[in-house]
């Protein structure tokens, strides 16, 4: 090594060759850097280390010249192969170039820890080289040795290494130093600054500076996390999320707590515990050595704190979202971080999150497999109404579905109570409670939870609500106990798990109402008895109700008394096949009048209702109770003119053999005929219509969704709002264009009103012939000898028998033109089948035919 040495002073260096005291002296020099810390930093970038010898080029030459040839020479070097340790030699060659003048020899060949220069000027290079000790590197002193006498020629001496470690040590716990401390900012929201005492006789090097910094980081890091902590540790209505990460962080910093003690045990003691003057500066600085070569030291400590440089790092941001985030939110930010690449950021934030997402799970386990929300501080994403947080549901009046009451004598039935209006405050109750008890907060929903499973998290905790307290569920507790049996410790390290228990809950829950609701409560019989009474499909029930109730109705409705309707009702059922259904269904069927007006009549105010309690009315809900009775109100009119027409039809053929004694009317007659048979279509072509295109299409897609059992109350609420929505909208014609939302009903209504005009007219007609028949025979009589009784002036005037006619002729042209319109009208519906109404409706292009036939 000191051959190679020698050789190379030789060659860089031509007075070495005739001077062995300067050459002594250059390889002596060399042996010291190469044994001193210069290469052992372990930095082996040599892209870094040509930069900085590119900038100390610039620094003597700027006009770049040498700069241009360094990069050549370098480019030439990397491309040998013979040496083998390139970044060491010019880690050499760079560390000559910057060490301070000797008075010997030339500055750049002179190592960094040798003495100053002497006052005099630089000597020359043939000058005699000094041999005094001050001017040599003896051999066999030591590297303080070395330092001391460097930095007592220079000036000022460095600050000793220990104590810049104890004062790190004190910032790494956010505390200040003697020699370093923290400072707070101009502005409060800013980070603290750090501050490096002025001391006039020691220094602080630029580089450990830069060292104190970067560790003084995790200081001021851990000072934000701790005050967190504190800050929370004091006040009240924290919440328990917010309480795991504080446990969590509080954790973490007692480990970092065990991990400065044993670095500080780690340093060796020192000969001077204060280094704050020159004459204990050598002392301090010889332990130094010693800490350097047994203990710990700042790079040391670096190396050690590196892995809590990002943790804290990671706790800092958590703190500073947690500042502005709560509950599931809380949860949902942390939960952000773990998407990451880093595989300890990763690692870090998953640790987190299964510590605080304890209290979440904790919740979640109770809603999950009880339907109890025990969430004191609101973090959880299912919250409740304070003001409905202590009710519960309107009981039903039994446990089968309300027990079996009976017709009473004022129309009221047994179990109900009161009259209808108190028992839709009843419904409203149970409805309210079922949908806003209890509320779905997506913002503070987890993402690793998704909103899917959210949502069915949700839906399983108010059906296992509903089925406790609402529908009074004998088998509660072994519902409980199968969902604990199916469900496991929820975590989040087991997300797949997790969503399996959700499924398998929301299953067994959902199942378990739907077997509720269609066992316990019969629920498809009260829907299949809304079907058969209110949109009439009992016939029979049907017509022995018209039949009953055609003359009482057709008197003014100020005349009418409900105790006489309920009677006629109850008459109707057990007069048909209605008395074959459950008394249940029975005794919650009704008879009354709506509001009227002064002139409407008994047919304009008359409508059956059907009484529903708890839970019943969670489905069938007061808004689909009015629908159903909107419904009924069009199909009874309907039904109403079937009727009409059906006797009218039935009377003009009975009486044809008496309408031929007037033969001069049979053309009338003929027109008659032909205007009812037109009307008998229009109108059992809507019957048709609504009763089997609409009505049984509809009830068999709910009976689907029924026998599937699929889905949740809410999704059993949504069905039979579908199922109605449906009929509305295609029983009563809508539109769903602006301005055409009832335009056909109305032209609808328009025709039924036409049509019971035209039947009063032929009644009218029908009377005048049966009188001028029974005179035309009284004359025959008379001709015989048989006197009767008929007067003369009881025959009709001519004048009146054309104001009939007309009229007749009026309405029948009237129903045709209306007829046409709604034909027209239905051509062009949004809804399919409407059009094919209207081409039922416009059989063989009847009323396209008479339209052009008009024209």
């Amino acid at each position: 090594m000191a051959s190679n040495l020698e050789s190379l002073v030789c060659s860089l260096v031509p007075q070495a060759r005739r001077d062995n005291n300067l050459k002594h002296e250059l390889v002596a020099h060399c042996q010291d850097i190469l044994s001193s810390h210069i290469g052992q930093s372990g930095e082996t970038d040599i892209g870094y280390l040509a930069d900085l010898m590119q900038r100390h080029l610039l620094q003597s030459s700027p006009d770049g010249s040498l700069t241009l040839k360094f990069s050549n020479l370098l480019a030439r070097l990397l491309d040998q192969p013979v040496l083998t340790r390139k970044h060491a030699s010019l880690l050499f060659l760079h560390s000559l170039a910057t060490s301070p003048k000797p008075s010997s020899v030339s500055p750049a060949f002179l190592p960094s820890l040798a003495p100053p220069p002497p006052s005099k000027p630089s000597t020359a290079l043939n000058t005699p080289v000094d041999s005094s000790p001050t001017s040599r590197l003896p051999r066999g002193r030591s590297k303080a040795e070395i330092l001391r006498e460097y930095r007592g020629k220079i000036g000022r001496p460095h600050l000793p290494e220990h104590l810049i470690l104890r004062d790190t040590l004190y910032l790494l716990q956010g505390i200040s130093g003697k020699y370093v401390h923290f400072s707070p900012g101009a502005d409060p929201e800013q980070n603290d600054e750090l501050v490096f005492t002025d001391d006039p006789k020691l220094i602080i090097s630029t580089p450990t500076r830069a060292l104190v910094h970067r560790l003084a980081e995790v200081g001021h890091l851990y000072k934000r996390v701790d005050a967190f902590v504190r800050e929370r540790e004091g006040r009240l209505g924290v919440g328990m999320i917010e309480q795991s990460l504080c446990h969590h962080l509080q954790t973490q910093l007692t480990e970092y707590y065990r991990l400065i003690a044993v670095l500080e045990s780690q340093m060796a003691p020192h000969p001077a515990a204060d280094a704050a003057d020159a004459d204990n500066a050598s002392a301090a600085e010889d332990g130094s050595v010693r800490q350097e070569e047994s203990g710990l030291t700042l790079k040391r400590l670096d190396v050690w704190i590196e892995d809590w440089k990002l943790r804290m790092r990671m706790m800092s941001v958590c703190v500073e979202g947690a500042r502005g985030a709560h509950g599931g939110a809380l949860v949902n930010l942390i939960h952000g971080y773990a998407d990451n690449g880093d595989p300890f950021v990763r690692k870090f934030t998953d640790q987190l999150l299964e510590e605080v997402s304890k209290p979440f799970f904790a919740t979640l386990h109770k809603w999950l497999f009880s339907g109890e929300l025990n969430d004191p501080f609101s973090e959880f994403f299912v919250a409740v109404d304070p003001e409905l947080a202590h009710l519960q549901y309107v009981q039903s009046s039994s446990n089968d579905g309300g027990g079996g009451g009976q017709f009473s004598a004022d129309g009221g039935f047994g179990g109900f109570g009161g009259d209808g209006e108190d028992i839709s405050g009843e419904r409203e109750s149970g409805l309210k409670l079922w949908e806003a008890k209890y509320q779905f907060q997506r913002d503070m929903l987890p993402a690793f939870v998704g909103e899917v499973f959210g949502r069915k998290i949700f839906s399983t905790g108010k059906s296992l609500n509903f089925i406790r307290y609402s529908c009074h569920d004998s088998d509660w507790v072994a519902t409980r106990e199968k969902l604990s049996n199916t469900g496991g410790t929820l975590k989040y390290s087991d997300i797949s798990g997790l969503e399996r228990s959700i499924d398998q809950a929301y299953q067994i829950a959902s199942r378990r109402l739907f077997d509720v609701f269609f066992e316990k409560y019969r629920l498809l019989d009260h829907l299949l008895a809304l079907k058969h009474y209110l949109l009439l499909g009992h016939g029979d029930f049907v017509e022995q109700l018209m039949e009953s109730l055609s003359q009482s109705l057709a008197r003014p409705a100020n005349t009418l008394y409900r105790h006489n309707l309920t009677a006629t009702l109850e008459s109707a059922i057990r007069s048909s096949n209605a008395q074959n259904d459950p008394p249940d269904v029975l005794r919650r069927l009704d008879a009354r009048m709506l509001e009227y007006s002064h002139g409407e009549i008994g047919w304009d105010v008359f409508t059956l209702e059907y009484k529903v309690d708890a839970p019943l009315d969670t489905v069938l809900e007061p808004e689909a109770i009015l629908r159903y009775l909107k419904l009924f109100n069009h199909l009874w009119k309907i039904k109403r003119i079937e009727g009409t027409l059906s006797k009218g039809w039935m009377r003009i053929a009975g009486g044809s053999r008496t309408f031929l004694r007037v033969p001069e009317l049979d053309g009338d007659w003929h027109q008659i005929r032909i205007v009812v048979a037109e009307m008998i279509h229009f109108i059992r072509q809507l019957e048709a219509y609504c009763q089997l295109e609409v009505i049984e299409c509809s009830w068999k897609n709910l009976l689907d969704f029924v026998q599937k059992k699929e889905g949740d109350l809410d999704a059993l609420i949504e069905a039979h709002r579908a199922y109605l929505d449906r009929m509305v909208k295609k029983v009563l014609l809508l539109s769903p264009k602006a301005g055409r939302e009832e335009n056909v009903l109305n032209q609808v209504r328009e025709v039924f009103a036409i049509i019971l005009q035209f039947r009063e007219a032929t009644d009218d007609f029908y009377n005048y012939c049966l009188s001028e028949s029974a005179r035309r025979d009284s004359a025959l009589d008379a001709e015989r000898g048989v006197f009767t009784h008929i007067e003369r002036e009881q025959r009709p005037s001519t004048h009146d028998v054309r104001e009939i006619l007309n009229r007749i002729r009026e309405y029948g042209t009237s129903f045709s033109e209306r007829a046409q319109s709604i034909v027209q009208a239905l051509q062009v519906h949004p809804d399919l089948d409407c059009r094919f109404l209207g081409i039922r409706l416009s059989f063989s292009d009847f009323y396209k035919s008479k339209k052009e036939q008009q024209r």
